[in-house]
C-alpha cells in the first residue's frame, strides 16, 4: 500500500482534520455578512453607503474579548460537553436558526429587523470564534501552530464559497428565503464537530473565578511581554491586515459595478480564488514548519500587499461593456492572486496570534488579539462606501496599499527576520 510523501505527512493527521472543521464553522457566518448580505441588499436596491455602514453590525468581532472570560470560566451545564464543545454546539445551532430567519425578510420592508438579526448573527458568530479559536489553540502543539492555522484559514476561505458562490448562483434561480435556508444548513458540520471531538487537555487548571478569568489574561500578557513590546504587538495586530481588509470590504459590489453578473461572480471570481488559496495556503503552512512564523509573516505579507494592485488594475479598466472570455480571465487572475496573497498572509498572521497566547487564558487572550485585528473590518471598513463614492474605486485601492505598509514596517520589531521564533515565549516552552 502506497504511503504519503514524508513532506505531506504532517497534513494527514486527525488534528489537521479537526482544523478543517473549525475553519469551516468559523468562516461561514462571517462570509455571509461580507458577501451574501451585501449582494442581497444591493440586488434589492439598497445604496452603497447603507451597505458600507452594515460593517458596523460586525462590532461583536471587535469587542468579543469582553465576554470571552465567560467562556474561559464557565462550561454550559445543560449540555455536559465541556467548556469548549458546549459553547461551539450552542453557537452553531443559534447561527443556523438566525440565517434561516433572515431569508424570510424583505430589505424594502424589514430593513430594521434585518439589522437586528444581522447583529445577532455577528454576536453568535464572534462567540463561536472564541470557542473555536480556544479549542484549536489548546489542541495544537507549538510546532503544529503554523500548519494547523494554515489548514484552518484555508477551510475558513473555502467556507466563503457557500455564501459567496453557491448562494449567489442559487439566487439567480430560487427565492431568497430558499437561498438563506439552504445556506443555513451548512452550519451543521460545526454542530457535528462539537458532538464528535474530545475536549482538549490543557496544562494547568481553568480560572477558578470570573475575576481571575478577566484580570489574569491581561496581567500575564503584559508581564510576559513588557509594556513597550506589548504595545508594539497590539499595534502590529491592528495594522497588518488593515490594507487587504479594506480592499475586500466591498468586493462583491465592486464586481457588480464593473459589470459582472452575480453568476459570473459565483462561477468565476469565487472559484478562481479557491485553488490558489487552498494550495498556496497549505504549501505556505508546510513552509512555515521549515522557515518559522517570523519569516512567513515577511514573505507572505509582501504577496498580500502586491495583490491589492490587481484590484486597482481592474478599476482602471472600468466597467466592462461586454463580459467576454478576456474580461472573465482578468477577473479570475486578480481574484486568484488576491486569494493567494491574503490566504498566505492570514495563515501566518493567525499562527502569530495563536503563538502569542498563553494556554491557561486561551479564549480571552485570543479573543483580545483577534478582536483588535477585526477593528479595521468593523469600523474602518464602515467608511469604505463613502470613500469609494468620494475618490472612486482606483484611488481607493491605492489608498489600501498605503495603509498596508505600516503593519509590514512593524515586523522589524515584533517578528525580526533573523529570528526563527518570537522573543515573546511562554514560560516553560
Amino acid at each position: 500500500m502506497a504511503t504519503a510523501p514524508t513532506w505531506l505527512a504532517p497534513l494527514l493527521t486527525r488534528r489537521m482534520l479537526i482544523c478543517v472543521f473549525t475553519g469551516f464553522a468559523s468562516g461561514m457566518p462571517l462570509y455571509l455578512l461580507l458577501n451574501l448580505l451585501p449582494a442581497w441588499l444591493r440586488s434589492e436596491g439598497v445604496s452603497l453607503k447603507a451597505i458600507g455602514l452594515f460593517a458596523l453590525i460586525q462590532f461583536p468581532y471587535t469587542w468579543k474579548f469582553l465576554w470571552a472570560p465567560l467562556l474561559d470560566r464557565y462550561a454550559l451545564p445543560f449540555l455536559s460537553l465541556g467548556r469548549r464543545r458546549g459553547w461551539i454546539l450552542l453557537t452553531q445551532a443559534a447561527l443556523l436558526v438566525i440565517i434561516a430567519l433572515l431569508g424570510r425578510l424583505s430589505p424594502a420592508n424589514d430593513l430594521g429587523l434585518i439589522v437586528w438579526l444581522a447583529a445577532a448573527l455577528a454576536f453568535f458568530s464572534a462567540t463561536a470564534d472564541i470557542a473555536l479559536d480556544a479549542y484549536r489553540r489548546e489542541l495544537l502543539s507549538d510546532t503544529e501552530l503554523g500548519l494547523g492555522n494554515s489548514v484552518h484559514v484555508n477551510a475558513y476561505r473555502i467556507a466563503g464559497l457557500v455564501p459567496g458562490s453557491l448562494s449567489l448562483i442559487l439566487a439567480d434561480r430560487l427565492h431568497w428565503d430558499q437561498v438563506f435556508f439552504i445556506t443555513a444548513l451548512f452550519m451543521l458540520p460545526g454542530m457535528a464537530l462539537a458532538l464528535r471531538v474530545k475536549e482538549p487537555a490543557i496544562a494547568g487548571a481553568a480560572p477558578r473565578t470570573l475575576r481571575e478569568a478577566v484580570v489574569e489574561p491581561f496581567r500575564e500578557f503584559i508581564g510576559r511581554a513588557g509594556q513597550h513590546s506589548a504595545l508594539l504587538i497590539l499595534a502590529f495586530i491592528f495594522l497588518y491586515k488593515l490594507g487587504d481588509s479594506m480592499c475586500t470590504a466591498l468586493a462583491t459590489p465592486f464586481y457588480l459595478d464593473m459589470g459582472y453578473a452575480k453568476s459570473d461572480i459565483g462561477l468565476v471570481a469565487k472559484h478562481a480564488g479557491l485553488w490558489p488559496a487552498v494550495i498556496g495556503g497549505l504549501l505556505g503552512g508546510l513552509w512555515m514548519v521549515k522557515i518559522g512564523i517570523n519569516r512567513a509573516l515577511w514573505l507572505f505579507g509582501v504577496v498580500q500587499v502586491v495583490s491589492i494592485f490587481g484590484f486597482a488594475w481592474l478599476a482602471a479598466l472600468g466597467p466592462q461593456a461586454a463580459i467576454d472570455g478576456a474580461a472573465l480571465g482578468r477577473l479570475a487572475l486578480v481574484i486568484g492572486f488576491e486569494a493567494l496573497g491574503v490566504g498566505l498572509g492570514t495563515a501566518a498572521f493567525v499562527a502569530f496570534i495563536a503563538r502569542t497566547t498563553h494556554p491557561l487564558y486561551t479564549a480571552t487572550q485570543y479573543a483580545l488579539f483577534s478582536s483588535l485585528a477585526a477593528v479595521p473590518r468593523t469600523f474602518v471598513n464602515a467608511t469604505t462606501g463613502w470613500l469609494v463614492e468620494w475618490m472612486g474605486w482606483m484611488t481607493f485601492f491605492l489608498l489600501c496599499v498605503l495603509l498596508a505598509l505600516p503593519g509590514m514596517a512593524l515586523l522589524v520589531k515584533v517578528a525580526p527576520w533573523h529570528e526563527r521564533h518570537s522573543t515573546l515565549r511562554i514560560p516553560g516552552n
